[in-house]
């Protein structure tokens, strides 16, 4: 269980950054931080982006280098190999220690990333039921065997609430969602709750949004930065260290289509063009997402970062 709000450290706030990817959420937390640091308050900050988790996945991330940090201490980026998977149930525990451990040392934690699953379990009342590998393997076998539709209908009979909210293109979650209701339970955390509760009284939400028009073109525009600054070439290096023997990191938006690009299955304009109608498609989802979250405050362009903090 989480201890967000312990007697250690007490009084440090916990900040959470998130919004849609491409609206400057690792800039925001820079600034922020700088803003606390500069008051004698020594924030720092813990990385919710499921990607950015996996060691040499960059530019395809837009990963902060370390150059880019300006010295404020970052955790949980570069922590795990492509090769492993990062599921939300090994990432809370290790983002909720990163917090604990920062509000010790007496600095406000600012959580920044755009995967909401991630940010939630750190910020609401979210507990995992345990994971049953023989479960998991039986069915990842039936998904290869029969396809997600199978999978997905069963889910729906036993439990509609969870199916109706899950992106069924998401075999991932479909098959964990299936794991849980063999234990005996429902709504297991890949959805947010209807009324999520926060761990502790001590967090503030800050959305950060951009004109759907504006948000469009700069996503697009990343895509084409991403490329031109060698992501293929990024992708075939990790392809060399196992990219596509783990569940998670070869399935990422961009690194899938450039494997493609690789393999020949696509050109590189259709594997550009793919990947920006994802990350459209994604940046939507989130802002849905985000949009649930209770107390949330929702701030556009430019930023006033002192009246924030005031």
């Amino acid at each position: 269980m989480n201890d967000l709000d312990g007697s250690r450290g007490a009084g440090r706030r916990l900040w959470a950054v998130v919004g849609a990817t491409g609206t400057g959420k690792s800039d925001l937390a820079l600034d922020l931080a700088e803003r606390l640091r500069a008051d004698g308050n020594p924030a720092e900050i813990v990385n919710a982006d499921a990607m950015q988790l996996y060691r040499g996945m960059d530019i395809g991330t837009a990963k902060l280098s370390v150059d880019e940090r300006r010295g404020i201490p970052h955790h949980l980026l570069d922590v795990r190999e492509v090769d492993q998977d990062a599921a939300v149930a090994w990432y809370q525990p290790e983002a909720c220690a990163a917090v604990q451990q920062i509000h010790e040392r007496g600095g406000d934690a600012i959580l920044v990333g755009g995967s909401g699953l991630y940010v939630s379990s750190v910020i609401f009342d979210f507990r995992f039921p345990p994971r049953m590998p023989g479960v998991r393997e039986r069915l990842e076998a039936e998904l290869a065997r029969d396809g997600v539709g199978v999978l997905l209908a069963r889910l729906r009979e036993a439990d509609p609430a969870t199916a109706a909210r899950i992106d069924p293109r998401n075999t991932r979650r479909v098959v964990r969602a299936l794991e849980v209701v063999e234990q005996g339970g429902h709504n297991h955390g890949a959805v947010l709750p209807d009324a999520p509760t926060l761990w502790s009284p001590q967090t503030r939400i800050i959305g950060l949004q951009v004109e759907r028009s504006e948000l469009v073109a700069r996503l697009d525009a990343r895509v084409e930065r991403m490329w031109a600054a060698g992501l293929v070439e990024e992708v075939a290096d990790l392809r060399s260290r196992g990219l596509e023997l783990g569940s998670t990191a070869g399935r990422a938006i961009g690194y899938a289509q450039a494997l493609a690009q690789i393999e020949e299955r696509s050109t590189e304009a259709e594997a550009i063009a793919e990947t920006q109608a994802l990350t459209r498609r994604y940046a939507r989802r989130q802002v849905s997402w985000f949009k649930r979250y209770p107390s949330i405050e929702w701030i556009g362009h430019p930023i006033d970062v002192d009246a924030l903090v005031r």
